[in-house]
């Protein structure tokens, strides 16, 4: 069963960057579709962004032009690199596959 570690979270100012760092037990050529979500402070989890091993990366439309995804085959790794940061992005951020969720780490954007 594959598990799924997040890093990478803290506190930014708004305008500021962080990536987020998704780390496999699993090889990552086994795994077609990992995805990012975010769960901001009394809402409900929301789509963040999805790469496809076969096909291309895509983005909430709140992210767009600001995060990208990628893949580190040799670290098994995903990365989130978040630029210009906003308060709105403040939450608890985890990667997701094959049904499976890591615990999440939190991203604070100061205003």
């Amino acid at each position: 069963q594959v598990q799924l570690v997040e890093s990478g979270g803290g506190l930014v100012q708004t305008g500021g960057s962080l990536r987020l760092s998704c780390a496999s037990s699993e090889n990552l050529d086994n795994i077609n579709t990992i995805s990012w979500y975010r769960r901001p402070p009394g809402k409900q989890r929301e789509f963040v962004a999805v790469d496809e091993r076969l096909g291309s990366a895509n983005y909430a439309d709140s992210v767009k032009g600001r995060f990208t995804i990628s893949r580190d085959y040799t670290k098994k790794t995903v990365y989130l690199q978040m630029n210009d940061l906003r308060p709105e992005d403040t939450a608890l951020y985890q990667c997701t596959a094959w049904g499976l969720w890591g615990p999440g780490t939190q991203v604070t954007v100061s205003s």
